[in-house]
């Protein structure tokens, strides 16, 4: 059923207000806010309309009525694409993230996080995919002890990564130059998201009669790689979600001490905004809590997101501009690393460039 201009202005105007009060609105509060010349009975009629399509509630015996759930859904869905950041909201992001000083995705991706938080006041949560893009540049065996080796794995997007092994034998100069040179043939150039169990277990078998001694620095390599295409969750503004008066300490610790169903959340976020309410499912067992949340991507594919915690009334015509427009600023920076990386690829060594003079 479609909603006429007058009902729809009057639905965003009692969830703008219920947003900054958090006190049932009733219709004479809707007659003073709204432009439009419309009676008390006339607004009664309407918000009574919007309570039968299940967008507006009314809460015990109170004149006045609350957004539901599907009330903020459709108030997201039709009033966003009205609100967006100011020329000068935009440059002052801009010029964060040029303070930004990031040598790797994961750090951009950090801070960016970190900004978000501090921009907002909000509690940020961020999932990090990018590592299933990295590729991997070196890998290195350092001697450490009698029976002890340092693997280092290093990828394309900076990412370093270390594992001690215990083997069963001591390794001779010579195993050691075999395995990183067989590292080398067969590992560097690789993504790190294409090293399966039976690429991995078929390596292992190609070391020939260096299998026995070898082959838990292969399992070593393949359980690293296995945890940097793993999602990185991280969160930051937790000072935020704890200053806010629309929640109570219990349910703060409740939606914090799930942090670790936040990657579950974010991987399966789609494109755009969307929005998860802590009633209508068990990610936070809060039931007017709320995430907001955005994704970015890089070469077109997703490589992450950013979630915004807070209380179901939070403030969206504030946050969802700045959450859009931080996850359009990395998606174009990540996309600026993929461009710049495939031009140094195709950039002359200093003795490719002798050779040719």
């Amino acid at each position: 059923m479609e909603m006429e201009k007058r009902a729809l202005k009057i639905l965003e105007t009692v969830v703008d207000e219920y947003i900054r009060t958090g006190e049932p609105v009733g219709s004479k509060t809707v007659q003073e806010k709204l432009s439009m010349k419309i009676s008390s009975a006339t607004i009664r009629n309407e918000m009574a309309m919007l309570e039968q399509m299940g967008y507006l509630e009314h809460p015990h015996t109170s004149a006045g009525r609350v957004p539901t759930f599907s009330g903020y859904r459709f108030y997201i869905e039709n009033f966003m694409p009205e609100h967006r950041l100011s020329d000068e909201e935009k440059l002052r992001i801009d010029e964060i993230f040029e303070d930004i000083d990031a040598d790797t995705n994961d750090r951009l991706i950090e801070e960016a996080g970190r900004a978000l938080s501090e921009i907002t006041k909000c509690a940020i949560v961020t999932a990090n995919e990018t590592g299933k893009f990295s590729v991997i540049t070196k890998v290195e065996v350092i001697p450490t002890g009698r029976r002890m080796y340092v693997l280092l794995l290093v990828t394309s997007g900076g990412s370093i990564k270390n594992r001690v092994c215990r083997l069963q034998f001591d390794l001779t100069g010579e195993q050691v130059d075999f395995f990183t040179r067989f590292a080398d043939e067969n590992l560097t150039g690789l993504n790190i998201d294409s090293l399966s169990d039976d690429f991995m277990e078929s390596l292992s078998a190609a070391l020939g009669s260096y299998m026995m001694m070898l082959s838990p620095l292969m399992k070593g390599i393949a359980e690293m790689s296995a945890e940097m295409a793993k999602d990185q969750v991280s969160v930051n503004g937790e000072a935020n979600l704890i200053a806010c008066d629309q929640l109570q300490s219990r349910e703060i610790a409740t939606i914090l001490s799930n942090r670790e169903r936040f990657s579950e959340i974010l991987s399966g976020a789609f494109s755009g905004i969307n929005i998860l309410f802590g009633e209508e499912n068990q990610t936070f067992v809060v039931s007017n809590s709320s995430m907001i949340t955005s994704s970015f991507e890089k070469d077109g594919q997703k490589a992450g997101s950013f979630g915004v915690i807070g209380p179901a009334r939070i403030d969206y015509k504030r946050i969802i501009p700045y959450l859009e427009y931080f996850s359009d600023k990395i998606t174009d920076l990540l996309s600026e690393d993929t461009e710049e990386t495939a031009f140094a690829e195709y950039l002359p060594t200093e003795k490719e460039a002798e050779d040719f003079e």
